[in-house]
């Protein structure tokens, strides 16, 4: 090989050299990868009805009282009573909006009344009305009870006829109505996040 031939592959060498660094430069970049994770707690969700996650127990108006002169577990004009809805969201880290809501009645007593805080109910859709609310989260006491009182009065009216008139149709619905009994069905759910 001659010394020209040298000369000619080393430029073309060098030039290679030369290109590659001055394109690599132009082309080249700074990458850097940086990991992470995003984590959150989840607020912790609580509803209790009277102690009871899924159901409540029954409630018997029968059992709320004990007259000598009206058979065990029964009622009759003249009985009265209350039971008690406990409402607890203590744990829950959410405000909680709840319903309460009476279904499945069967037949009532026609002067069978309800009454809560002061609010006389002359059936369970007007009781309804009283008992919907809600629970904030950082409500100071996130347990609420509510104590319902009923009472079938010995006589109702005002007057000797209403009161004739409506010991008439305690006597006949006491022939025909063998048992009074509903559904309390109490909803509870999240309240939606607002600033």
């Amino acid at each position: 090989m001659t010394k020209k031939k040298k000369i000619i592959i080393a430029i073309a060498i060098l030039s290679c050299i030369l290109l590659s660094l001055i394109g690599g430069e132009s082309f080249s970049k700074y990458v850097s990868e940086i990991k992470g994770s995003a984590t959150a707690q989840i607020a912790k969700w609580y509803f209790k009805v009277n102690g009871e996650t899924e159901q409540i127990q029954n409630i018997t108006l029968a059992s709320a009282y004990n007259y000598a002169t009206i058979k065990k577990g029964t009622i009759a004009p003249g009985a009265k009573g209350s039971f008690n809805i406990v409402v607890d969201c203590t744990e829950a880290e959410v405000g909680v909006e709840y319903s309460i809501k009476f279904q499945n009645e069967t037949t009532k007593p026609t002067n069978l009344k309800f009454e809560f805080e002061n609010h006389k109910c002359n059936n369970l859709s007007e009781l309804e009305e009283f008992l919907a609310t809600h629970i904030n989260r950082d409500d100071e006491f996130k347990k609420i009870t509510y104590t319902i009182k009923w009472e079938w009065p010995f006589e109702t009216g005002e007057t000797e006829e209403e009161k004739a008139s409506n010991n008439k149709i305690d006597t006949q619905e006491s022939q025909t109505i063998t048992n009074y009994s509903f559904d309390i069905i109490v909803t509870g759910t999240q309240m939606q996040p607002r600033v």
